[in-house]
């Protein structure tokens, strides 16, 4: 979680995932969707991005975990 204040609409959720100490994929609460860095990591953005439950899932984690955590 990025905080930029206690506001929900000022927190950004990043979950980024690794490969080989590689960042291959972002998830970005701002953007919406995953965005991937390699070859490998683009086809598992768009994978993921195509199961709109799982960004859905993805997107209420802001909330759910980082809203939590603003006082941490």
């Amino acid at each position: 979680c990025v905080f930029s204040s206690p506001e929900l609409k000022d927190i950004q959720f990043i979950r980024s995932n690794y490969y080989d100490k590689l960042e291959i994929a972002r998830f970005d609460s701002n953007l919406g969707k995953y965005v991937g860095y390699t070859e490998f990591g683009v086809k598992q953005a768009n994978y993921w991005n195509s199961n709109p439950s799982y960004i859905a899932g993805l997107k209420a984690q802001r909330e759910a975990y980082c809203l939590n955590n603003v006082g941490i």
